[in-house]
């Protein structure tokens, strides 16, 4: 993959519920990246005025599509939406709530331009420039979560739960994801280690909110999380994670031992 910066390549999935504060600015921060080719604006049936907001801004910009749940679905049902629907050799998910910060997006998509990453993950946990501090048991959640992940799946994650992870396209579309609420993270890791594709991890910053600020995320979605790692990993094959596994891996597959004859 040419990793020329004009080169329209990249899809940029932005779920959101009720984010009337902040979707202006994430969009218009999204729209000055290189190398994007579209967002996909995911309204989760908002009663906040988010909708109105996005489809405003879609009115003058091409390159924003807006889709609008008629019920409140859940950010992975949302995220399912925005990714069938996206176009881009390069998938990645933002945030509509300024936690992760769009200026990191070049770095993350980088390895996967070059051609040396199939899956990028942001991590919070290794060298960053900026992070909030805030709450300590989050952080001890998601280091037992990401510990637990990393012993099923054998990869040495820093940071499972991040919301930044970026994709080639015909991964996370091919992916058959069924998880609800909150476990798309827990899901999408067990499944691209089934595939034995190339994996990273780069730092980025993060804005943490409180919850007086709107974060949504809870304990009951922590203790869900950590089923859906025994669920996705041991309990769901490789086959039934995506579909037409076996076209997709073998088609990763040759794409590595391009990268190292050229190497």
């Amino acid at each position: 993959m040419n990793s020329d910066k004009s080169r329209l390549c990249l899809s940029v999935i932005i779920p959101a519920y009720n984010e009337k504060r902040t979707t202006r600015q994430i969009v218009e921060r999204v729209l000055a990246l290189p190398n994007l080719l579209e967002i996909v604006f995911v309204d989760d049936c908002s009663q906040d005025g988010t909708l109105e907001i996005a489809e405003d801004l879609a009115k003058s910009e091409p390159r924003l599509r807006v889709i609008h749940h008629e019920r409140n679905r859940g950010k992975t049902e949302a995220l399912k939406t925005g990714f069938a629907a996206s176009r881009g050799e390069i998938v990645i998910v933002q945030d509509a709530d300024l936690e992760y910060s769009p200026k990191d997006i070049p770095g993350l998509i980088e390895l996967i331009l070059d051609g040396d990453a199939d899956v990028v993950f942001g991590s919070r946990f290794q060298v960053r420039r900026a992070a909030r501090v805030l709450y300590y048991y989050h952080y001890l959640a998601n280091k037992l979560l990401t510990c637990m992940s990393d012993v099923f799946t054998n990869l040495n994650l820093t940071d499972v739960e991040t919301g930044y992870k970026a994709f080639r396209g015909e991964i996370i579309r091919s992916m058959v994801i069924t998880s609800s609420g909150f476990g798309f993270e827990i899901e999408v890791t067990a499944k691209v280690s089934k595939l034995k594709c190339a994996i990273y991890e780069v730092p980025i910053s993060y804005y943490g909110r409180t919850y007086e600020e709107g974060k949504k995320i809870g304990m009951k979605d922590g203790i869900a999380a950590l089923w859906y790692v025994l669920y996705y990993n041991v309990l769901v094959s490789s086959e039934k994670s995506f579909r037409n596994f076996k076209q997709l891996q073998a088609g990763l597959t040759s794409a590595s031992l391009a990268r190292s004859d050229a190497d």
